[in-house]
């Protein structure tokens, strides 16, 4: 097929080099012409993706149009506060009709409060829009690593179309028709990962992650749940999978805001640094607007969004988790 990966990001180039193994016709967009043409150039991806040389049969540019023509499916991967404009973007140049999109991105719209789906479904015109999620750091996936994560979509014929696009060897996909709750799975999960960097950071150990970990699960499930999501899907690769890949590993970038968190570092001086996004940042707003909204109660979730906005320290974070009246689990 021939493909646009619209995303020169780490999980957008990934997601290029595995489509491209597979025979597929790859094209990748990014914003900036200079840096496109050093990907192009040098076959690398410094920023994003270091250390890992792309094949010469996927193509880079920076021209929107250039990038979808004639695409027969396009890959959304961009950052969620990017994602409406770029949705945008693409709109008045394809058929949506004959298109088959793959949304990568997690988190929320943040002036709309609308999953990536919805987003790209009402900018895009159309239904055709799949999200695929789970445990999948762009750094293994590109070193072929084995894999397995959800692809989402209410219609089950484009599900699998998604499913046999992506699936290979080292790629493993299956298919679900609850996109809430992979999509809620895959908002939650940046949260609860910063808390658990920034218990790391603070120097706790195995029993404080894991707690962490279980806990933040539980809510997860109450919010899903609250929402529509099954909880089948919560507990599955997008929900659990991707919350213990997301609190676990050193590719993590929610993680490591979590970390520095917890030695002391300011979030806007963690922020200044960052060539890469950290969605959980913005998630924490969002996802305390959604407790809030749909009534349900989610501590650990809560604290992170303080420590973000409020600059509530960690020390005062772990009182405030630790010394809330006891109940039963």
């Amino acid at each position: 097929m021939k493909v646009a990966v619209i995303g020169d990001g780490g999980w957008g180039t990934a997601a290029a080099q595995l489509l491209d193994s597979y025979g597929h016709q790859v094209t990748v967009w990014g914003p900036f012409a200079d840096y496109i043409e050093e990907i192009r150039s040098t076959r690398e991806n410094p920023r994003y993706l270091p250390g890992i040389k792309y094949q010469p049969t996927i193509r880079w540019s920076s021209v929107m149009a250039e990038a979808v023509a004639d695409a027969e499916a396009i890959v959304l991967a961009v950052p969620s506060k990017f994602y409406k404009s770029v949705c945008g973007q693409i709109a008045p140049l394809v058929d949506s009709e004959k298109v088959l999109f793959i949304s990568l991105t997690k988190g929320v719209c943040p002036e709309s409060r609308r999953r990536m789906s919805e987003v790209a479904q009402e900018v895009l015109k159309t239904k055709r829009v799949v999200v695929l999620s789970g445990p999948s750091h762009a750094e293994e996936v590109a070193r072929r690593i084995p894999t397995a994560v959800t692809c989402a979509c209410e219609n089950h014929q484009l599900a699998v179309e998604a499913q046999l696009l992506f699936n290979g060897p080292r790629f493993r996909v299956y298919t679900t028709d609850d996109v809430l709750g992979v999509e809620v799975g895959g908002l939650v999960k940046n949260v609860l990962a910063i808390a658990v960097g920034v218990s790391d950071g603070f120097g706790f150990g195995d029993n404080t992650r894991a707690a962490l970990v279980t806990r933040g699960l539980a809510e997860m499930m109450r919010l899903g749940l609250a929402m529509g999501a099954k909880a089948q899907t919560l507990s599955g690769l997008a929900g659990v999978g991707d919350l213990i890949v997301t609190c676990t590993s050193t590719h993590s970038r929610n993680h490591s805001v979590g970390e520095r968190l917890g030695r002391g570092q300011s979030i806007d001086e963690i922020m200044a640094s960052m060539q890469m996004v950290a969605e959980g940042v913005d998630n924490a707003k969002l996802l305390r607007d959604l407790a809030l909204e749909y009534d349900v109660e989610m501590p650990i979730a809560e604290v992170v969004y303080r420590m973000c906005y409020e600059n509530l320290t960690a020390e005062d974070a772990v009182m405030m988790l630790m010394e809330r009246a006891a109940k039963p689990e």
